[in-house]
């Protein structure tokens, strides 16, 4: 197994926030496309303190904001979430269960008629705090767990934090909360994905959602995290494997926006789905992110400094959501505003670069996806790979994220013929991968 190297000590691990930027300018009215639209989930962050120090965390949680709405604050945007027309209300961190109001809050997003989930890295998820979950009106929890025990306790920063995660499994299901997990995939911990997989199974849970770690955050300062975007060659194939051992439980899977695109295991990944497949970012569409001090973006992970369109302190939320400019860039988004491969995919107009939070903290724009498993195929029928090189460190503040250079190269001669393999049988790993 690849074992991880040190954490660099240059930044601090959980950095203080930034005040919420405040009273950004609005158009001046909504058009038909921005009315036509409502987020059917939102997800909030409710606090950015966290009782992990994960070192992959994309907004660098520790510390609460300066500014973190307060209890009136929170409970009328509940009912602005309500009156907008929101379904879903995940409440995430940081840590949520850290607010001390957080079971008031969500007690109000159940009474206001919305579905109410969360996510935790499970680290003080007790049996005590399990119950409280319940008494909030919480209809499912989302567990993180990265790895096998050793691995995941490296990614995430403290000793113990597995075996914590698979305990809060259990103390949620024994108050009656179904539970899901989700996983990053780092590229150290990949071969420890599949053996995961047994153990949530054996756990009880109802879905699984998967995703690849994203150079942002404290991600950003350890590139060796971060998968290379030729192996999606073997990842593709290993979550399409988990698929069908997924379904032979009656588990759900559930891939991430940055897991894809349009390869030959896309049916098998999403054809549950409306489309039953990929499509284009939902960001400010369907989806809507809130930070804890207000700040609204049109999805939760994408870059504070570059997608927050207003505050709730300052505009109504419905105003944010019509009248922001950083909300309607997916509304607005054709095959022109592509670049790179993606301009002259196939698969363009559909796809329309994929995932903007994974384009835009590796290249500081949206509009070109590297992490593509069809991208990678054509590649290698061409026998080309792509690699990425960071060439602009981030700053050390939450939610930031550097710059990368992407490198067009010819496989190497003894890992070619491997690479093609993999591609062809859907099984086995690259050679790199042995020596990530």
């Amino acid at each position: 197994m690849p074992s991880l190297p040190p954490r660099p000590r240059t930044l601090p691990i959980a950095p203080k926030a930034e005040p919420a930027r405040r009273r950004l300018a609005l158009a001046g009215e909504a058009r038909d496309v921005d009315r036509a639209f409502r987020p059917i989930v939102a997800v909030w962050e409710l606090t950015l303190q966290c009782d992990l120090a994960c070192r992959h965390c994309g907004s660098r949680a520790g510390r609460s904001r300066p500014d973190e709405l307060t209890t009136d604050e929170a409970l009328d945007l509940v009912r602005q979430l309500a009156e907008i027309g929101c379904r879903e209300v995940t409440f995430i961190g940081g840590e949520a269960y850290l607010r001390d109001d957080w079971v008031r809050l969500g007690q109000e997003v159940r009474s206001r008629g919305m579905e109410l989930t969360m996510t935790t890295g499970g680290r003080g998820m007790t049996l005590e705090r399990a119950r409280e979950s319940k008494a909030a009106g919480v209809q499912s929890v989302s567990v993180s767990v990265d790895a096998l025990e050793s691995m995941h306790d490296s990614l995430r920063g403290v000793q113990g934090s597995w075996r914590a995660a698979i305990a809060a499994i259990d103390h949620l299901k024994a108050v009656g909360i179904p539970v899901s997990c989700n996983t990053q995939i780092a590229r150290p911990a990949l071969r420890d994905i599949e053996p995961l997989l047994e153990h949530l199974i054996a756990a009880g849970i109802h879905a699984w959602q998967v995703a690849m770690t994203v150079p942002m955050g404290r991600a950003a300062d350890e590139p060796g995290l971060i998968l290379e975007p030729y192996q999606v060659l073997e990842v593709m194939p290993m979550i399409a494997r988990a698929a069908r051992r997924l379904k032979q439980h009656r588990i759900r899977l559930w891939p991430g926006n940055d897991i894809g695109y349009f390869g030959p295991y896309e049916t098998e990944l999403r054809g549950g789905m409306p489309r039953g497949h990929m499509a284009a970012c939902g960001a400010g569409r369907l989806t809507l992110g809130i930070e804890a001090d207000g700040s609204i973006k049109g999805c939760p992970s994408l870059p504070t400094k570059d997608y927050v369109g207003g505050n709730v302190r300052d505009n109504t939320l419905l105003d944010i959501w019509e009248r922001a400019g950083a909300l309607r860039f997916t509304r607005d988004r054709t095959r022109d505003d592509l670049w790179g491969y993606c301009a002259g995919c196939y698969y363009g107009d559909e796809c329309l670069g994929g995932c903007s939070w994974t384009a835009h903290v590796v290249f500081g724009r949206t509009g070109n996806n590297p992490f593509c498993h069809h991208r990678a195929l054509e590649l290698l029928r061409e026998g080309k790979r792509e690699r990425l090189v960071l060439e602009t460190p981030a700053e050390g503040k939450p939610f930031d994220h550097g710059i990368f250079a992407l490198v067009t190269e010819d496989w190497p001669e003894d890992e070619l013929l491997r690479a093609r393999q993999v591609a062809a049988t859907g099984e086995g790993w690259l050679l790199s991968t042995e020596r990530a």
